[in-house]
Formats: C-alpha cells, sequence, structure tokens
C-alpha cells in the first residue's frame, strides 16, 4: 500500500520505520515486521539501523530463521527479536511433546546462531 507522506509517495511500512526512528529519543521505540516479508525486513533494517525489530512468523507461518535473522539483525547481529512460537509449542501432540519441543527450539536457536555467525 503507498501512501502519501512528507511530501513522497512510498510504501506504508516504510513511513513508519522513517517516522519511528524520528519519535525515538529515548532509545525505547521498536518495531514488528514479519518474517513472511524478508525483503520489506531488509528494507526497515536499512531504515532503523539502530532499533530493535520483532520478528514474528518464523516457523509454522512460513518465515525462515535465517533468513529473517540476515535480513533483520543490526550490521553487529544485535537487535533483532525473532519470535517462534507455534512451531516449537506444537512441534508434537504426542507424550514425546517435551522432547521434540526441546528438538524444535534446539536447532532454530543452531540456525539463527549459524546465520549470526556469517554476519559477524
Amino acid at each position: 500500500m503507498l501512501c502519501e507522506a512528507d511530501g513522497e509517495r512510498a510504501p506504508l511500512f516504510e513511513v513508519v520505520a522513517r517516522r519511528a526512528v524520528t519519535w525515538d529519543t529515548r532509545g525505547n521505540v521498536g518495531l514488528v515486521v514479519g518474517a513472511t516479508y524478508p525483503a520489506q525486513l531488509a528494507r526497515v533494517r536499512s531504515l532503523a539501523p539502530d532499533m530493535p525489530i520483532l520478528i514474528p512468523g518464523v516457523g509454522t507461518q512460513g518465515g525462515d530463521a535465517a533468513e529473517s535473522f540476515e535480513a533483520g539483525a543490526s550490521s553487529d547481529g544485535a537487535l533483532a527479536v525473532i519470535n517462534v512460537s507455534r512451531q516449537v509449542l506444537y512441534a508434537s501432540s504426542g507424550a514425546d511433546w517435551a522432547e521434540a519441543a526441546g528438538r524444535e527450539a534446539e536447532a532454530l536457536r543452531n540456525a539463527m546462531r549459524a546465520a549470526g555467525a556469517a554476519v559477524s
């Protein structure tokens, strides 16, 4: 969705990111960008290089953990808070649910660590 703001036409998510950066005078503002839109996530990171970004949608919803980390992390590999819940919570509905959830969480952590090592 394109909108008119500040004399230019831009996607709404870009307008919000730009304004959030100017509003963040105390370092207490963050953004939320879905993992299922990695190009937009990377664009928001370029507009808000020093702002934390919460990244939901990894796993069951279709977002990739490593790709989200690479697109959303700051230049030092920080400021990307990747949220994964369904993929871990529903890893198994059987008696092995705790072990399955642990395996899933560990696999996601390892994928994000590998992506972080590539950024560093």
